[in-house]
């Protein structure tokens, strides 16, 4: 397994529409590997292709303390079930330091493939559904800042770029 780089932005990279996985294989498998332990030393919650510059429709979640629940989702195609909303405050590992309160459906059904190219289907609500809505925008190459003010995103953007800046220049 390996700790793959995260992307950050306002990388251009992370605007990518992630291609649907033609074939669950070792590859796959490979990729899964590398982006729970990428995920986990981060720490994070939860990971999409995307966010380690693999342009192809895969998650990898786990929200348990103890690292022991992980969940793939390989082509995920999400319902929304309710038009209740829930907001919460959301982070993201390719916008480290950043929270902020996003609004999105608190329940949704999502359809997907296994590590082992399996088909299954869930509901989610709380954190779950939040979490994979999350991981599912960066698929379609949208982050949780899309859903903030241009303020508050352009603030970001130029923190983030300021850093990059002086870690380059380190």
């Amino acid at each position: 397994m390996a700790i793959l780089n995260i992307l950050e932005f306002p990388d251009p990279r992370l605007r990518t529409i992630a291609k649907p996985v033609a074939v669950v294989d070792e590859r796959i498998r490979q990729l899964v590997d590398d982006m729970f332990e990428t995920m986990y030393a981060a720490p994070g919650i939860g990971l999409a292709a995307t966010q380690v510059n693999v342009h192809e429709r895969v998650i990898v979640i786990d929200l348990s303390e103890e690292h022991n629940e992980p969940l793939v989702f390989i082509n995920p195609e999400l319902e929304i079930l309710t038009e209740e909303l829930d907001e919460m405050q959301e982070g993201c590992l390719s916008v480290p330091g950043f929270y902020e309160t996003v609004t999105r459906p608190e329940r949704v059904r999502v359809k997907a493939l296994n590590r082992d190219g399996e088909a299954f289907e869930m509901i989610c609500e709380g954190l779950l559904a939040v979490c994979i809505q999350h991981e599912c925008d960066h698929l379609n190459g949208k982050l949780f800042v899309d859903y903030l003010s241009n303020l508050k995103r352009d603030r970001i953007r130029k923190k983030l770029e300021k850093l990059h800046r002086a870690q380059a220049n380190a």
